[in-house]
């Protein structure tokens, strides 16, 4: 998991402080709005939709926003219906597998897309199933360590649920099953733990590992990828090592 945790990290603060925060807020709203479709639009009722709404306001999307894309979820908007949540599966440069979560009013607007971004790299669009078999999903968490005793947080997170907790160059991340993602939320905010990434996300079973060099490929294939209004996040089966991450932000 070496670099997972702060290449996470990196992601997060950048989306927050995008200046593109009307395309965040889009991606945004979205994930709000098909929550609160598959779910309902009750946040103490909805772990699914509730961890939407705290991305939300962790990037600082105005309150009326938020409600917007609640009331659009739950059938007040004639626009939600066409709203679906997709998982795409590909190959970037190097064989690296790639789940892409995306949510789209357009499958063929999103495919055309995404293929068009794979290929151009090297890579390909795979067909359903072709990729998936290699990861599970999971509830994943990372925070700075700062002043936090890492056998607190080991003991609060395993109390909760957490499988796996790792301490990882002055980040601790924590991984535990997804339905245990509320759980483990709870317990770390009654701590007064602060996360920098939490969230459900899908985890290769196995990693591979790619030579620094490409791995700043795919590095910058994924980031092109989630570029895309239609794509929510996007996991990969690399090893992300500390090396890849200089040479990525030299």
């Amino acid at each position: 998991m070496s670099g997972h945790s702060k290449w996470s990290t990196i992601k997060h603060k950048k989306a927050a402080t995008d200046a593109k925060r009307g395309k965040l807020f889009t991606k945004l709203a979205k994930d709000i709005a098909i929550a609160a479709r598959e779910g309902g639009g009750d946040i103490d009722m909805n772990p699914t939709l509730a961890l939407a709404v705290d991305k939300a306001k962790a990037a600082n999307m105005p309150k009326d926003n938020i409600e917007r894309a609640i009331k659009r979820g739950t059938g007040e908007d004639k626009d939600a219906a066409a709203l679906e949540r997709i998982m795409y599966e590909g190959y970037a440069p190097s064989g690296v597998a790639l789940m892409i979560e995306t949510i789209t009013d357009n499958r063929n607007r999103t495919v055309g897309e995404l293929r068009s971004i794979l290929n151009k790299a090297g890579g390909n669009l795979g067909e359903a199933g072709s990729v998936a078999w290699q990861f599970s999903q999971k509830s994943y968490f990372t925070l700075e360590a700062g002043d936090h005793d890492f056998d607190t947080v080991f003991e609060l997170a395993a109390d909760a649920g957490a499988e796996d907790i790792e301490d990882d160059d002055g980040y601790f991340a924590i991984i535990g099953p997804s339905n245990a993602f509320k759980v483990i939320s709870d317990q770390l905010h009654s701590a007064g733990i602060k996360t920098e990434v939490a969230e459900l996300r899908m985890m290769p079973n196995q990693e591979m590992e790619v030579e620094p060099q490409q791995a700043v490929k795919v590095l910058r294939v994924i980031e092109a990828i989630e570029d895309s209004d239609d794509v929510q996040r996007v996991d990969s089966n690399m090893t992300i090592t500390e090396e890849a991450l200089e040479l990525l932000e030299a």
